[in-house]
């Protein structure tokens, strides 16, 4: 079972369960799961090879899938679903493969489709930091910049460096093993028919009008919104706005 932490208490509707992106973990998003739950249960995970979850031989969407439909089985059966580029891919894939467990679905910055742009690189620069030779945070960020010159790509990857451990919190040869996989798209068969938001950064190209006529044929309920400013971590760069979406879409009336 994948970790998992707990905002609110159980209300009438579904709980929230959200799903992070590559490199991240559940506490990228305490704030907004803080937030969005006064009025129903949210949770948060770890996805598989990530954080405090258990790291696995694999690292394809269907075993990401299985995964959050697991948790959804232990929170009631049913979720409204938030996930953000690798984890909207997983989601996604769980709403196609388990379409009764998730009742609202909210793809965040990504499309069902391979890309082209690798992040492997990332991974190579945190493989070949010396934790041995640091001792506090300030000392991994120095020792980063070199190779990670972007400051708040930097604080993303180190919020997943154990100091204490001296150990990433991040499989990184199975990531890098699947990597072709999470900046794929294994195209599964079937549709799912309830309301899904693609909420996209309007500074980001992950999501483009090219992208659509794959979206209708596998979400045909899909609704299109753009946060004006926000680049691909949109949740980070605009997260009052991102909120408010997420309010509007996911409290609607039925």
């Amino acid at each position: 079972m994948l970790a998992s932490y707990f905002f609110g208490d159980p209300g009438d509707l579904p709980p929230i369960l959200i799903a992070h992106g590559l490199y991240g973990s559940a506490r990228n998003w305490n704030v907004i799961a803080k937030r969005l739950s006064g009025k129903r249960r949210v949770v948060s995970v770890d996805m598989r090879n990530h954080g405090e979850s258990p790291w696995a031989d694999s690292h394809g969407y269907a075993d990401l899938a299985r995964d959050l439909a697991e948790v959804v089985a232990a929170h009631g059966g049913v979720a409204d679903v938030i996930g953000h580029s690798m984890g909207g891919k997983a989601s996604m894939a769980l709403a196609l493969a388990h379409p009764g467990q998730v009742r609202r679905l909210v793809v965040a910055d990504i499309a069902p489709a391979a890309y082209g742009h690798t992040q492997v690189q990332f991974i190579h620069a945190m493989r070949r930091l010396d934790l041995s030779a640091l001792d506090t945070r300030r000392d991994a960020d120095e020792a980063l910049k070199a190779e990670v010159p972007e400051d708040g790509i930097r604080a993303f990857l180190l919020q997943s460096l154990d100091i204490k451990a001296r150990r990433w919190r991040l499989n990184l040869d199975v990531l890098e093993a699947f990597m072709p996989e999470i900046i794929g798209w294994p195209a599964p068969g079937g549709a799912f028919k309830g309301p899904t938001l693609f909420l996209s950064g309007g500074a980001s190209d992950y999501v483009t009008p090219d992208h659509r006529p794959a979206i209708r044929a596998q979400f045909p309920n899909a609704r299109f919104a753009k946060i004006p400013g926000a680049g691909h971590w949109l949740h980070a760069d605009k997260p009052r706005e991102f909120e408010a979406a997420l309010d509007v879409f996911l409290n609607a009336p039925d």
